[in-house]
């Protein structure tokens, strides 16, 4: 995605921009010179006497201007200095390609009174190479400029101003991006414009709260704004809700546009050379695996092993991948690397395959409304059609995440890239049918209530947590993880980590850490012998009412952030005791908000059993359902989960609850566990 935020410093303007006709020197230099002659900067606004805040923006400019060669931005600005912390202003950091081109820096001035000083006389910028990316696994071959303003004070103004071009030769002609006014500007005036030479004119879309001049005989859109209001998205609205102040621009003229454009850029990228030593890599694959799934399993563990993640935006690498015998002779590459060396080696296998856009950030709902654009998405991967059925498959994952039915992350939208060219594609929510998170908790007290009970903990974890405990975890030893928790858990609720063990389960795709170690028990003495305990996990906060200031939207819907979590606790009670001497909280399951909340207990065999899952049943909540929730929550059952026990007997003893089993008695990695109530089970939309 490109876009314009107009914010206070420099750095804010993100869109690289082509300029046509403007000076070229060494492209890894900065430029001095005029700006374009499309520029007209706005007038200087008036500093008001009672000027607050840390800054004012006497005028601030973001210019874009469309030609054949693509895209320039004009980006200038003059702001007065009023409190120290303004200061950083003087800290001038540039960006760019230098495949497209050096910026243009047009003028970097200080004003003091009458006192005009050109800063560029005294002062240069150094370029900086971003090698130190290859820390994060990124070589995209940007340079940065930076000057730091000498003797900047409060009560100055500094001026500066410069152009920078960008040329994206895998779009061509046809590009897209956005233009857009932060939410919490600071005080003062802002411009910006969107203006193109005859024949390059964009389809346009912008949000309510923007205005247009058309100027130029229509070959500019112009937005002014003097001391613009503070904008606050609608509270816990869907994401689609939160655009506020932003223009689209595409030369697309539909998403399937965007499709033919990408797809012949991979498919070229997959051919192998006639010599390529991946078709060999194909026949073993082969040779080894009698199934398609399996051919495809195989040829996504290969490239996930041996091809190592780095990101490459070198020249056009933003959008054009490498060819696959590169990749493969170099053993490295980014997610479009390694989604072409997977294509090449599922079609050496007949197997078909196609790459997909998809968006990783979780921004892509409501992209079905947006204008086509190819930077509305951030990642790339494969889907292969196996057996009458479409898997996903993304080589940029752990090599124990196999071909997948459905995609690891909750994508909404994604773009296949065909030579037909695709339109989007919606990919339904579903409540998710095994949680992202169990916590299995058994506690053995049958030594006796002032005994430290022996305690085996587990988590299993599954999603993108679970990967991600997978890559921290997999790297130690037996004995560095069992140090490690050892020294972090002792001297709190666990008394001794006798063992640590940790595996994570292919099948299942989950990651499962278990701690077997004593504890001690926090009973409370309620008097007479009498005791009780609150269970780990065993309750819930109330749900916060859903409400939206008198200014905003009341009929939006609310948004529920997916999540499915199980607690298991399991009390092996003292066997000086009667399983008539015991009580709990009761057990419930409600349905709120779009929630279910689920809490049961069970004892027999001389174990109390409880069972606490929530699940998120609907991602979205209509205004009408959440006031009516609004309330119920006064009547929400937030008690912890509580066992008692009593000498003299309990005139309510624990009702058993059906299906509630202990910690040992199933498989929790399993799909179908009883988390919740069977007819939650039943009923997933609920």
């Amino acid at each position: 995605m490109r876009g314009i935020e107009l914010r206070f410093l420099t750095s804010a303007f993100l869109v690289l921009i082509l300029a046509p006709g403007l000076a070229r020197a060494d492209n890894n230099q900065i430029t001095i010179g005029p700006a374009p002659r499309w520029v007209t900067p706005s007038e200087l606004m008036a500093v008001p006497a009672n000027a607050s805040g840390a800054a004012f923006i006497r005028l601030q400019d973001a210019l874009v201007h469309l030609n054949e060669q693509g895209q320039e931005q004009y980006a200038g600005y003059r702001v007065k200095i009023l409190q120290s912390s303004a200061l950083e202003a003087g800290n001038i950091s540039i960006s760019w390609n230098p495949a497209a081109g050096s910026p243009i820096i047009h003028n970097i001035k200080v004003y003091r009174g009458d006192q005009v000083t050109d800063v560029l006389k005294t002062t240069s910028f150094e370029i900086l190479r971003r090698e130190d990316q290859l820390e994060a696994a990124r070589l995209d071959g940007r340079l940065t400029a930076v000057l730091r303003v000498p003797d900047l004070r409060v009560g100055d103004e500094l001026e500066v101003s410069y152009t920078i071009h960008v040329n994206d030769p895998t779009l061509g002609k046809d590009d897209a991006g956005l233009l857009f006014l932060g939410s919490s500007p600071l005080p003062g005036r802002y411009h910006l414009e969107l203006s193109w030479d005859d024949g390059w004119k964009p389809s346009l879309k912008m949000t309510r709260d923007m205005t247009a001049v058309v100027q130029n005989g229509e070959r500019a859109v112009d937005f002014r704004f003097d001391n613009p209001g503070i904008l606050v998205p609608s509270k816990d609205a869907p994401g689609r809700f939160q655009w506020q102040r932003v223009v689209e621009f595409s030369s697309f003229s539909e998403w399937a546009g965007v499709s033919r454009r990408l797809a012949p850029i991979f498919a070229k990228a997959a051919i192998l050379s006639s010599g390529s030593t991946i078709k060999n890599e194909a026949s073993a694959i082969a040779a080894s695996n009698p199934t398609k799934l399996g051919r495809a399993s195989a040829a996504l563990n290969l490239v996930q092993q041996n091809i190592r993640y780095i990101f490459i935006g070198l020249n056009s690498g933003n959008l054009t991948p490498a060819m696959a015998d590169e990749t493969w002779q170099r053993r490295y590459g980014d997610c479009k690397a390694k989604t072409v060396l997977l294509l090449a080696l599922l079609r050496e296998m007949g197997i078909e395959a196609e790459p997909v856009l998809v968006n990783n950030s979780g921004t892509d709902d409501g992209l079905d409304e947006r204008l086509p654009s190819p930077r509305m998405f951030d990642h790339v991967l494969v889907r292969a059609h196996i057996d009458g059925t479409w898997y996903w498959l993304d080589g940029t994952l752990p090599s124990v995440v196999p071909p997948s039915t459905t995609p690891t992350l909750p994508y909404r939208w994604v773009l296949p890239l065909t030579t037909q060219g695709s339109s989007l594609e919606h990919i339904e929510w579903r409540p998710a049918n095994r949680p992202d998170e169990i916590n299995l908790t058994d506690i053995d007290t049958r030594a006796g209530f002032d005994q430290p009970a022996h305690v085996v903990s587990t988590s299993i974890k599954r999603g993108i947590e679970g990967l991600q405990q997978q890559v921290q975890l997999s790297g130690a030893t037996p004995d560095q993880l069992t140090n490690a928790l050892r020294q972090s858990l002792v001297g709190n609720t666990w008394q001794t980590v006798e063992d640590v063990k940790w595996r994570y389960d292919e099948k299942a795709q989950a990651s499962v850490l278990t701690i077997v170690g004593t504890w001690k028990l926090d009973w409370e003495d309620d008097g007479d012998g009498a005791r009780s305990m609150a269970l780990p996990g065993g309750g819930f906060s109330p749900p916060d009412r859903r409400g939206r200031a008198a200014d905003q939207d009341q009929n939006l819907p609310y948004y529920n952030k997916p999540d499915y979590d199980c607690y298991v606790t399991t009390v092996r009670l003292p066997t000086s005791t009667r399983s008539g001497q015991w009580a709990s909280k009761p057990g419930f399951d409600t349905h709120i908000f779009g929630r279910n909340y689920y809490r049961a207990f069970a004892l027999r065999g001389g174990a109390i059993r409880m069972i606490r899952g929530s699940r998120v049943e609907r991602q979205e909540i209509d205004a009408a359902s959440a006031r009516k929730d609004n309330e119920r929550i006064a009547a929400f059952d937030n008690s912890r989960g509580y066992i008692f026990f009593d000498p003299a007997g309990q005139q309510k003893p624990i009702a058993s609850a059906p299906n509630v089993p202990s910690t040992d008695e199933i498989d929790w990695t399993a799909d179908n566990v009883p988390c919740l109530s069977a007819d939650a089970r039943d009923k997933p939309a609920g």
